[in-house]
Order: C-alpha cells, then structure tokens, then sequence
C-alpha cells in the first residue's frame, strides 16, 4: 500500500502553523486536539490517496462453451490452459469463468460445464467477471473463444472501461474450413388471401460458389434451385400467394458442396393470412351443421376434421374455437395448451359443444382447457350411479429412473398420476395396481376404495424402477385377472409404458378380444410421441381395447392425463335420455332478447356451475344442471353448450325452431368485436430480438394517454393448469419505450426454436400476433460484428491479442487507488466538535 498527496502544494501551512504557534500563544495551537484537528485540516486538502496493486496479477480467463466454439477448444483448450499454468508467477492468480448462455466460476462449480450452449453471451461473461474482481489487486481479463457473441457487446464494454481493466483475447477457429450460411428470411408478416408477397434469403460464405437450395411450405417443397455465390455472398429472390387464414411457416435450405457447419443452413419465418373473422371449427362430424350456419353469417369458418393436425400456429388469424364432441386424446397438447393464451391475453372465444366424447366423458377433466370452462366437470359423490373397477399397469423399466426435473423421476410422476387417479375413485370403486419389468408385481390387489384410499397411496408412491423393460402382455394378463374379481359396475385397464421400449408383446390380441367380449375396456398412456419405436403397438392396444390412446413427451403432464383418464371412466356422465330445460335470466348477458327456449334435450353432459359464470339454459330434472353457461376469462369470452348439436342425441335441437338464432348470437359474441380503425401492430426479427410496434393516430391518442397499452407474450408449449381467476400462465409482459407521437416500441429476446404468440391491447380492444419464432440460430451465423467489437474493446482497454499466452503474464500491473479526503473530513469534523466542547467546559 502507498499514499501519495495530490496536492503538495498545502504543506506550506505545516511551518506557517508552527510559527503562529510559537509567536502567539493566544491561539493555543500547542494544545494536542487543537492541533489535530488543524493537521486533519491540512491533510485533507492535500488529498492523499491510497494506492493499491502493483504486485501480483489475477488473470480472469473467460473460456466460450458454446456450441460453435466447442469443437476448437476441444483441440486447444487444455493446451492454452497449460501454458497458463505454467508461465503465471508465483504471486499470480487465473480464475477461470466458462461461459455460453450463462456464466459460472471453474472453481465455484463443476468442472464439466453443464449449462445451455446455444448462444455466446461474451456481454454477459464479461459483466459477471468484473463483479467478481478483489479490489484490492491488479486485474486483467482474457477472453479465450471464436468471438462470434451473439449479443452486443455496447454496455458491457462501458463497464470494463468504467472499471479500467485491460481485455485481452485469443481467437481459436479462425483457420476453421470455409463455411457457407443462410441469413434471415425476409418476409412480410402479415398478407391477404391471394396477395402476392416477396419472400427473399441471402447467402454468405467465402469466394465463389453454386449452392442448391430449396423452399419449403408448411413442411413440403415450394422451390428450389442453385444460388452463385460471388465474393461470398448471395440473394435469392421468389414471390408467393396464399389463399386461406391462418399461419404459414417458410423453411430455407441450402445443401453446399463443401461446408463447415451444416447448423446455419436452415433459417425460417412464419406469414400469418388475415381473413376476416375466422371460426375454427374442430369437430366429430363429417358434415357437422353448425358449418353451414356460421358460413351463412359471413364468418370464414375452417373445419378441422383430422384434430391431430392442430397447432398452436393454428390458431392465427382466428377469432373462436368450437370443439364439437372431439375427444381431448385426439387434440395435440400443445394445441389445448395455446388455448389458455388464445383466451386470456389475445381475446379469443371458446366454445365446447356437448356429446359423448365431449367436457369429462371426453378426457378434458383437468386438462389445459379445464380452468376455462365455466362448468366444472367431475361427478360428485352422490350422483354416482355405478361402481368402477380399475386396473393400472405401469411400466417400471430402466427408462422410468430418467430425470423428469425438478429432483423427480418419471417413475416419481407416473406413481403421482396414478394416485391421483386412485384419489378420484369413488369409495365404492375398485383399484388394482402393478408395476411391470419382465415380470408383473402386485402393489395394490383389487380392492374397494373406500377404506384402503391412504394406504393404496402410498403403496403406490413407493415404487420404483428396476431395470430392463416392460412386457405387454404379462402386465396386461395380470391387470385382466384382477378384474376378472370385480362382480359389477365398469371395468377399465390402463396401461402405461414407454413408447420407445415395449417388449413382448405375446398373444396380446387374444388376450384383448376376451376382454372386450366380457365388456372390459383398455386405454393406453405412452411416454413419447406417434413416431416411436413401438408407438404402433401401444397404438393398437388403445384401439383393440376400445379406449383412448395418449401420447406425451413431457413426464410432467403425467399426473394430469391419469386424472383426465380417470374422471372420463369413473366420475363422467353422459344423460342418455330426454330431460325437460328450462331458461333463465342469464342470457341477458349474452344478447337483449332471449330466444325461445328447446323444451328438452335428448341427452347432455352432467356438469356444475362454477362460482362467477352464468347459466341461461338448465335442466328441470334432480340436478339442474347447467345446458348454456358462459363467462369472460381475461380478455376473452367462453361458453359451454352441454348437449349435442349435432350427430346423436341432437335431434331435438336440430328440430328446434331457434337452432340457428341461438347459435349464430352465441358465437358472435364469444367472437367479440373487430379491431378499430387507427390502431396497428408490427413486429420484426433481428437475430434472436423481437421489436414490437404499436402505431396509432390521434384518434387514439387520448385513449392510450389515460389506459396505457400492455402486451404480453407466450411461448408454444408454456404449461397450463391453472385455476379459473388465475392469468395467463407463462405469459410474460413487455415495456414499452415512446419512440414518437403515435408509435410505441417493446423488445424482447426469442428464445431459439420456441414460438412466441403475442398481444397488444388497448383499452377493451386486442390485437393479437404472431407465430414468430427465430428459426434459424444466431449461434450459427458468425455475424462479422462480433470479432470486430471484441477487438475494439480490447485496444480502448488497453489490452490485445495475445497469440503467445505466456506474456500475459508479463503485463503491466495495473493499480488502483482511492481518495482519503472523506475519511479525513468527517475525522476533522469529529476532531473540531470535540475541541469546542472542550473549550466551553473548561471556560464554565
């Protein structure tokens, strides 16, 4: 440590003072606190400072651990970190920091980097070094990487130069073999049916080149051709029309002769078709009538015959789903799970129409759309008519000990499901468990709910996995004997197993056609999805047993598909007969004059009423039940219709004189109402950035002056569940920034191959957008940008590129010092106080 006076020139008061105290006694300069509190005077306007470093150097060595730096340190990273190593002093100190997504200390860490790859957040790396720095000695810091960072490096380069410590730099992978990309595709975001459009790529490489590339639609080639490279880049140019709503996904591809890294040769973007007031349909009935009635309304109505096929990209450009008697097996989760958003955020309507595969008979009991629907589901305890017995065959091969997350396994949330289906049972339904290796094993025999619940539980959440894989057929033989002992009621088999390792299969169909014969029924839960190895076999099982079929890649949805499986068998009723209806004031809320009510139904879904939504039509028999209830969920409007509209058991509403009135009223309000003029929303793709703007005129701008705009983003497959008041799951906020008069922008990061669905809103008004989605991955494109600011930085720092590493350690050791003139101030402040308390109690 040093202290060096700023300003010697003070020092002329030392002798000065101690002349006046010598000649003139009067000022008592002789006293010991009195003249300490003069020499803190004098030392404090020196301004001595307090100088630190200068001895040994720590090194923060910043290591890139991303996925296209990772091949090249592979090569010469241990090397780089020998020398290192090898050539510090014996004073010196080099921590090192591997990075990519994220950040973490070597040696506050693993050793392995076990962090996400996918980006080169050097910005980021950089600023969580300087927060680690000892104050106390000279730092530098050392970036060791192929310098592509994938986010700018503007802010935290006014940090290292703030902090004042040199950057240093050593490029690997610069001699790497000649790479050729494709850029962004340049496309409008949004068109009109049957408008032509541009849809436009570059290419970038080294030299001359012919590369082939192609287009793809929705999956299938569009065009394709060979792009000449010349001085390394290219532009492709095509035009294209679209004739329907929705989203549309444009995928580029090139396939060069030679080429470095086959990862940047893909890039895509989505154009959404606006088409008016578009219904998506999805429905059980080859020509379901509620089609020709909305078309008659002028509504675009998209009929969804084949439900598999949904999206949330489905979803674009629409203003209200009907699910018409689809059962929730045959919707894709991702589908169910965009709905919450659609809904909530965006302003969507939902509408689910009633019939036997339809609300709980159709598996939607705790599924995605659940918390939307203003009718709970489940059959409570005393309206129960018939017991059920269950079986539940659940695979406990060595894939089941896989992490699901969470500190949990797949075998951990396969026992939750299934003692949340033993937890909805009946206290008169049986249950009968067994977990499946090479062999069956009995954890709950077949036995009554009732007074065995707690101990079946947690019987059930013991299991464990033991290896090998599940034999199909053992574990279904022994799930059919244990049915074979209930007398009564129901019997119903499900069956769990990896759709990637399900063995044995055996006289399975045998075994199944005797059990369909005796009445019992089989549903099958695979984990994985349709394109697994043995996923046809699970596939047929479901179907021979005349059951459902679920495919799921996420274990964690495990525990609510055995609930929806098992309120659809046990605690769901289907009214199969004629019951009288009656209307009440809640269609009021709906329209101002209400129609003139069926008098009855020939059949309709048992459900209740949740607290906060409104029944206009109701059954006159013991449960009075709800038959039209609806609500608003966020920004959006839902209803449930609890008898069929269509196929069996509608013909006396297809007979009724108010069919078409009451369904044409009811979508048009679940559809809401048109944007208004003067107010837009644009958005656009810069790497992995998302910039939404909100444009609008001075019609609007008192508006937006007392409501403030809000927007919101989703990401395809967030989770759902929640409960009916809650918001949007995963949705996330935007802040706006005030460009100018009428514009407003936001930003927000894309994470790479998720979608993202949006929404502005303003008042009472939505104007949803999106799918977007950074296809093609900024990892990958080596944007120029990146080396040329890294090397800038480094000369303002006053570092550089160190191709020998041992003379690092050569470098000047920097210091830093800090003033003392505070400390001596309030010393001198202290010093005074205390001289004239002194003068005035010695005077007294």
């Amino acid at each position: 440590m040093n202290v060096n006076l700023a300003a010697p020139e003070w020092l002329f008061l030392v002798p000065v003072l101690a002349f006046l105290g010598w000649r003139v006694p009067a000022l008592r300069l002789q006293a010991p606190l009195r003249a300490l509190v003069l020499a803190l005077l004098v030392l404090a306007l020196a301004n001595p400072r307090w100088s630190r470093g200068g001895g040994g150097l720590d090194l923060w060595v910043l290591v890139d651990r991303s996925d296209s730096a990772a091949a090249e340190l592979a090569v010469h990273g241990p090397e780089l970190e020998t020398i290192l190593a090898k050539s510090k002093k014996r004073e010196d100190r080099v921590f090192y920091v591997d990075y990519a997504v994220d950040a973490v200390r070597r040696d506050q860490g693993d050793v392995v980097f076990r962090g996400g790859t996918h980006q080169t957040r050097t910005g980021g790396a950089l600023e969580f070094a300087l927060a680690q720095l000892d104050p106390d000695r000279a730092a530098r810091l050392l970036v060791l990487g192929d310098a592509y960072s994938t986010e700018p490096l503007a802010e935290a380069a006014e940090k290292v130069l703030r902090r004042g410590v040199a950057l240093d730099y050593r490029l690997l992978g610069e001699g790497r073999a000649a790479d050729v990309r494709v850029g962004a595709v340049d496309i409008s975001h949004r068109v009109l049916p049957g408008e032509a459009f541009l849809v436009e790529f570059s290419l970038t490489g080294r030299g001359d080149a012919e590369v082939p590339w192609e287009v793809s639609r929705e999956g299938k080639v569009a065009a394709q051709g060979v792009a000449s490279l010349r001085d390394g880049a290219a532009r492709v140019r095509l035009t294209d029309r679209l004739g329907r709503g929705g989203a549309v996904r444009y995928e580029v591809r090139i396939n060069p002769a030679v080429d470095a890294h086959s990862e940047n040769n893909t890039a895509g973007a989505w154009v959404e078709v606006a088409g008016g007031a578009r219904v998506l349909l999805v429905t059980n009935y080859p020509d379901d009538p509620l089609a020709t009635l909305l078309g008659a309304q002028g509504l675009a109505v998209s009929v969804v015959s084949k439900p598999s096929e949904l999206a949330a990209a489905s979803l674009t450009g629409t203003r209200l789903v009907v699910l018409n008697n689809v059962p929730a097996h045959r919707v894709p989760t991702e589908f169910l799970g965009a709905l919450d958003f659609f809904v909530r955020e965006q302003g969507g309507g939902l509408l689910m129409v009633g019939g036997e595969n339809s609300f709980g008979s159709g598996g939607y009991f705790s599924s995605a759309v659940d918390p939307l629907l203003p009718v709970s589901m489940e059959l409570r305890k005393e309206h129960r008519k018939l017991a059920t017995a269950m079986a539940i065959v659940l695979d406990r091969s060595g894939s089941m000990a896989a992490s699901a997350g969470g500190g949990m396994t797949k075998m951990d949330l396969a026992n939750t499901g299934t003692a949340r289906a033993i937890e909805l049972l009946g206290n008169y339904d049986a249950v009968s468990v067994h977990a499946v290796d090479s062999e069956p094993h009995e954890i709950v025999g077949l036995a009554q709910v009732g007074p065995n619940r707690q101990r079946m539980v947690d019987s059930v959440r013991r299991i464990v996995s033991a290896g090998g894989g599940i034999y199909v057929e053992v574990g279904l033989r022994a799930g059919w004997e244990e049915l074979k002992k209930a007398e009564t009621g129901q019997r119903h088999l499900v069956l769990f197993s990896d759709a990637n390792d399900s063995e044995e299969p055996g006289k399975y169909v045998e075994l199944l056609e005797e059990m369909r014969a005796a009445g019992a029924t089989v549903s099958v839960i695979g984990l994985g999805k349709p394109s697994d190895v043995d996923s046809a076999l699970l596939e047929d099982i479901a179907k021979r047993g005349g059951g459902r079929m679920f495919f799921n890649e996420n274990a964690g949805d495990l525990p609510a598909i055995f609930a929806q499986e098992t309120v659809s068998v046990a605690r769901s009723a289907f009214i199969k007969e004629p019951t009288a209806a009656q209307g009440t004031p809640g269609w009021s809320e709906i329209a101002a004059r209400s129609p003139e009510w069926l008098s009855s139904v020939d059949g309709y879904n048992l459900s209740y009423l949740r607290p906060g939504a409104t029944a206009a039509l109701v059954t006159t028999d013991e449960y009075q039940a709800p038959l039209v209830a609806a609500w608003a969920r966020g920004a959006g409007r839902v209803a449930a219709v609890s008898f069929p509209l269509g196929g069996p058991f509608s013909n006396k509403a297809r007979n009724w004189a108010g069919y078409g009135d009451f369904a044409q009223t009811l979508t048009r309000w679940l559809a809401g109402e048109d944007v208004p003029p003067g107010l837009a929303v644009r958005t656009q793709i810069e790497g992995e950035q998302l910039r939404v703007e909100l444009l609008y005129d001075e019609t609007w701008a008192a508006k937006i002056a007392q409501t403030p705009p809000v927007a919101a983003l989703a990401e395809t497959g967030a989770s759902t569940g929640t409960s009916p008041e809650s918001p949007s799951p995963g949705a996330r906020a935007l802040v706006w920034e005030k460009m100018e008069p009428g514009r407003f922008q936001a930003v927000a990061s894309t994470p790479v191959g998720r979608q993202l669905r949006g929404v502005v809103r303003v008042g009472g008004v939505s104007v949803p957008f999106g799918p977007i989605s950074a296809l093609g991955q900024a990892e990958w494109r080596f944007d120029r940008k990146g080396p040329t600011e890294l090397r800038q930085l480094s000369a303002r720092s006053g570092g550089g590129e160190r191709l020998d590493l041992a003379t690092i350690w050569d470098a000047p050791r920097t210091t830093t010092s800090r003033s003392l003139q505070l400390y001596l101030l309030i010393a001198f402040l202290v010093a005074l106080i205390a001289e004239a308390l002194r003068t005035r109690f010695s005077t007294e």
